[in-house]
């Protein structure tokens, strides 16, 4: 059985982690199949990604006893080689979503802990269950997060909300969690939830949208106002007169839905 599956339909690629007997517990086969699945979608002609969890959980973190295994070898061999450019293994198992050019909606239910946790931060919105439950588990286990969290997190939260949930390693609730910024928003079905919001995402401009994702990576870049500035009259440039800008222009005025050619 596949670990993770992804199926495309009407421009939004659905990912589903698919271990559910193991609460989408990452072990390295995991891992590789999450970041596999991430890799497919870059150049794919999509307009926005649900990523969800088959069962119980989204993601209930490291399947402790493969790492076990693992962490009794080398631990520098193990986590310091930079296997995906910048990043390792464990670490592209988030990042490899901040990539992926459309907005990727993260559907979050039941546990959401440590490596599950900063999956989800790697997505551009998270919407959870009420009853959903976020940690930052590492601690847990004599660790620190070290997936991409600590890239991902400031540019959510305070420092001193990530320095509570990172020291004591106690889940919080999704309500907690959308006042501290690390959720989006709340909904009692979030799989359905996300999935209509990239279903709305979808009827947007293609260009547009890819643009705007862009946008938002330099201007959270922490580059000069000057360069972010720059930033947005270089993409605008780009979109003004184009065929998807058109055909926004030419549905409004009619009325009507607007017909995209290419999702680029």
């Amino acid at each position: 059985m596949s670990r993770v599956t992804t199926e495309i339909s009407d421009h939004v690629a659905h990912v589903r982690l698919n271990r559910p007997n193991k609460r989408n517990a990452i072990d390295p086969a995991m891992a590789d199949a999450i970041v596999a699945a991430g890799q497919s979608l870059i150049d794919a002609d999509i307009r926005a990604v649900v990523l969800s969890g088959e069962g119980a959980s989204f993601c209930a973190g490291l399947d402790v006893m493969s790492f076990g295994q693992l962490a009794a070898g080398d631990p520098e061999s193990l986590v310091m080689p930079r296997s995906h450019g910048d990043t390792n293994l464990f670490q592209e198992v988030a990042m490899v979503w901040t990539r992926i050019p459309v907005p990727v909606i993260a559907a979050l239910h039941g546990a959401v802990f440590g490596a599950g946790f900063q999956l989800s931060l790697g997505a551009d919105m998270r919407v959870a269950a009420p009853d959903a439950e976020l940690a930052i588990m590492e601690m847990k286990w004599g660790l620190i997060p070290d997936m991409g969290g600590m890239v991902l997190l400031p540019r959510l939260t305070r420092d001193d909300v990530i320095r509570r949930m990172t020291y004591t390693a106690a889940p919080v609730t999704a309500s907690q969690a959308e006042h501290w910024g690390l959720v989006t928003e709340l909904a009692d079905d979030p799989l359905a939830s996300a999935q209509a919001l990239a279903a709305e995402i979808s009827t947007r401009s293609p260009s547009a949208i890819r643009a705007a994702k862009r946008l938002i990576a330099v201007a959270q870049s922490g580059a000069p106002a000057s360069d972010v500035l720059m930033a947005e009259s270089r993409e605008q440039t780009q979109l003004i007169g184009r065929p998807h800008q058109m055909e926004v222009i030419a549905a409004n005025m009619a009325g009507r839905n607007p017909k995209f050619t290419g999702d680029r």
